[in-house]
């Protein structure tokens, strides 16, 4: 139950929307899609999941953006547990089919115990989404495709690149506030 100082994270992401201005005025009107899916995600990590982090090729840059600043020794949090794809099978790239993927999310379910989400950032069609698609509790920043638990944005977005950094700063932001009790991020 959340305290009396708590908002409720729609309130929350509006209002860390709009303090930010004019650069993060295109998620306003997306942040209905924002809401729910973010929420779902900061509520798998605040119960201990796992984050397991993929993307296409063309955002490997954000995936290293991401594991480098996620748990920076300037955070004033607990670390959270995040990992690539990459760095538990190093062949993720190679495999081909759903028998191969079965057993690499065999094998990721045994070791992490099912107590783990996959964080998807890419294209839609990307093969490498495959895996984080067969999970309802996957995270989606998934692009020119609707998917569950997915927040859509636009390939051919020519801001694309500053729009997912954005994100990822409200990301931030939101897991933090919801860490320190500031926001009831409870899907």
């Amino acid at each position: 139950m959340p305290s009396l100082e708590q908002i409720d994270f729609a309130q929350w992401s509006l209002d860390a929307i709009r303090e930010e201005g004019a650069p993060l005025s295109w998620l306003e009107e997306l942040r209905f899609n924002w809401t729910p899916t973010t929420a779902f995600a900061l509520e798998q990590i605040l119960n201990g999941k796992t984050i397991i982090l993929i993307t296409d090729e063309k955002r490997k840059w954000l995936e290293q953006y991401i594991l480098s600043n996620i748990n920076n020794e300037l955070m004033e949090r607990p670390p959270i547990a995040t990992i690539s794809i990459d760095s538990i099978f190093p062949h993720f790239n190679n495999i081909g089919g759903g028998e191969m993927i079965d057993m690499v999310d065999d094998m990721i379910s045994q070791s992490y115990k099912d107590d783990y989400f996959f964080w998807y950032i890419g294209v839609g069609e990307d093969k490498r989404s495959d895996i984080a698609k067969r999970h309802d509790n996957s995270y989606f920043w998934i692009f020119d495709e609707e998917f569950n638990n997915a927040f859509t944005l636009k390939s051919y977005d020519k801001h694309l690149d500053i729009k997912l950094l954005q994100l990822y700063k409200l990301f931030n932001a939101s897991l933090n506030a919801a860490m320190f009790g500031e926001v009831d991020a409870s899907y």
